[in-house]
């Protein structure tokens, strides 16, 4: 058996399975069965996979088939130019939330020393990616999920980046400690009862996504809280659901905030949200 031979034998059997992204996921997993790179694996395809490796490979095609998503069965995620390890029990970093670390990085000059918090920190992938190119900035992690903190952890190590941050396991309403210049947030926003339509929390973890009855009963919390630990001009960076751009608006201006913009995701839908703490 050749590399061509069995990423054909992963297309058709993909292919067949209605997964509409067959050739990329079945190239994915062969480069990881193989631990080598996809590039590699097209330029060597007439290569030979010992059957450790092409059992392996199968079995991964099988889980994949009954629609488990690719970021877990190869626990990694590339998320703003980096791979970070991810599994079932944190969300699987999305396009959607590198705008959170654009406009951090927008917001920070190269040699600023900033204190920033992130409320939700799941895999540590965007607060993680803003230290990576931040390097006089710190910051302060929590989540409530204490399985989650360990990947966050992992995350950092992973990175470099241990040393300039510390990660909590805490709800946000219980936490109170500091003063920041900068606080990001990607917090549960999706409506309950539209959520066992969307087809994602068979594999992802509910908590993560559940927003509550109208969406945005997390983001009520991250912004009061927002408000109460950020300094005077210090800046909020929030995703938010596609609909939910004018409550949330009227959310920060009732506790105090100025709301600078709004940044649409790639589909464009309202997606990031950038607000400033007023006196």
């Amino acid at each position: 058996m050749n590399i061509l031979k069995a990423l054909n034998n992963g297309y058709n059997l993909l292919k067949s399975s209605n997964i509409n992204s067959y050739k990329i996921d079945t190239e994915l997993l062969l480069s990881d069965s193989l631990n080598i790179s996809r590039e590699k694996l097209i330029i060597n395809f007439k290569d030979k996979i010992n059957r450790e490796s092409y059992r392996d490979f199968l079995f991964k095609l099988n889980r994949r088939k009954k629609k488990e998503p690719i970021a877990y069965i190869i626990k990694k995620k590339e998320f703003w130019k980096n791979n970070f390890y991810v599994n079932k029990d944190v969300l699987i970093p999305r396009p959607e939330s590198e705008f959170i670390v654009e406009e951090a990085l927008k917001i920070i000059n190269k040699n600023q020393k900033k204190l920033i918090l992130e409320i939700g920190i799941g895999s540590g992938c965007v607060i993680t990616s803003v230290l990576k190119d931040r390097k006089n900035c710190s910051a302060l992690g929590i989540d409530s999920c204490k399985k989650a903190i360990k990947i966050a952890k992992i995350n950092a190590k992973l990175h470099h980046i241990e040393n300039r941050i510390k990660i909590l396991k805490t709800d946000v309403d219980n936490f109170n400690t500091g003063k920041y210049d900068l606080i990001l947030s990607n917090p549960p926003y999706i409506d309950k009862h539209q959520l066992k339509y969307l087809g994602v929390c068979e594999y992802e973890p509910y908590k993560a996504l559940n927003g509550g009855i109208d969406g945005i009963e997390v983001l009520k919390k991250v912004i009061l809280k927002a408000s109460q630990l950020l300094k005077t001009n210090g800046k909020l960076i929030v995703e938010i659901g596609s609909n939910q751009k004018y409550k949330v608006k009227n959310l920060l201006k009732n506790n105090n905030f100025f709301v600078n913009k709004i940044t649409k995701d790639l589909s464009g839908h309202d997606r990031c949200l950038i607000s400033t703490k007023k006196n």
